[in-house]
C-alpha cells in the first residue's frame, strides 16, 4: 500500500485544529494536532493521537494535558506548534490548575491522564475531562493538508 496515497485519501476528512499543551516542570510544551475526538460523556473522555517520533510524545506520557481548539484567526499559533515557530509568540499563555493554555482559543479541555494505547506509529492518549470552557466563533479547519474554513449552513 502506498502510504503517501493513503495519507492523501485520509486528508479528505475535514477536521478542526487543536494545540495540545502540557507542562514538564516549569516548561510549557505543545503540538498542533488534528487527530482529536470525544470518546465518552460518562466518564468524560477525549482522545488525542500523537506520533511516537515527536518530542511531545515523551512529554505527554502520564501527564495532564490541555486540548486548545483553535479559531480561524489562530493559524499562526497552529504553525508555531507545528514546527514552524515564530520569532514573536503569536499567542498569549493563560495559566490554569492543569497547566498553560492558549488565550482566546475557541475552546479548551483540561484533562488528567486516563489511558494510553498503542496506535502503530502513534500513541492514543485518553484524557479524563476535568474542566472545559468554550466561546462562540469560527473554528480553524484542516482539509487536504491545508488550513481551511468551516462554514455553517
Amino acid at each position: 500500500m502506498d502510504s503517501k496515497e493513503l495519507r492523501n485519501c485520509l486528508g479528505r476528512f475535514a477536521t478542526g485544529v487543536t494545540v495540545v499543551t502540557c507542562e514538564d516542570g516549569e516548561e510549557c510544551h505543545g503540538l498542533t494536532a488534528n487527530s482529536f475526538t470525544s470518546v465518552s460523556l460518562d466518564p468524560p473522555l477525549v482522545l488525542v493521537s500523537i506520533d511516537r517520533k515527536t518530542r511531545a510524545y515523551q512529554k505527554l506520557k502520564n501527564n495532564r494535558f490541555i486540548v486548545n481548539i483553535l479559531s480561524i484567526d489562530q493559524e499562526e499559533t497552529a504553525m508555531h506548534f507545528a514546527g514552524k515557530p515564530c520569532e514573536e509568540l503569536p499567542f498569549k499563555w493563560e495559566k490554569s490548575d492543569y497547566g498553560h493554555r492558549i488565550e482566546n482559543s475557541l475552546a479548551y479541555i483540561e484533562c488528567d491522564p486516563w489511558a494510553e494505547y498503542d496506535g502503530g506509529d502513534h500513541v492514543l492518549f485518553l484524557g479524563e475531562v476535568k474542566n472545559f470552557e468554550y466561546q462562540e466563533g469560527e473554528p480553524l479547519g484542516y482539509f487536504c493538508g491545508k488550513f481551511s474554513r468551516i462554514e455553517e449552513k
